[in-house]
């Protein structure tokens, strides 16, 4: 992953949470998060699963656009709950290195 790919997802991250006070009827992001954190985390789940069943499809294009859909509606339950990318960002320094096995060990 690039530097710019990186910068691409902080702005998608800013222009998220730049949202959340923008009229719902002219913006889908703000659109979801008037209709509530749960509904964010529903959206999410589907579109989470639809990547999925183009995982096990195999269609590499289609996977990445589902991809690219579960990574912005991640971004926008996240926000409706406030936690940013940085949060996570943290959380993933604070495991580097870490064996998976020990880290959900300690959980």
């Amino acid at each position: 992953m690039s530097a710019s790919d990186l910068e691409a997802l902080a702005r998608l991250a800013a222009t998220v949470e730049a949202r959340k006070g923008a009229d719902p009827d002219t913006s889908w992001t703000a659109k979801l998060f008037s209709k509530g954190p749960e509904k964010c985390a529903e959206k999410f789940g589907e579109e989470a699963v639809e990547a999925i069943i183009e995982a096990v499809r195999g269609d590499r294009v289609r996977l990445t656009a589902e991809a690219a859909d579960v990574v912005y509606h991640l971004l926008v339950m996240l926000a409706a709950r406030d936690v940013s990318l940085a949060d996570v960002a943290a959380e993933l320094a604070r495991r580097e290195g870490v064996s998976g096995i020990a880290e959900k060990a300690a959980r």
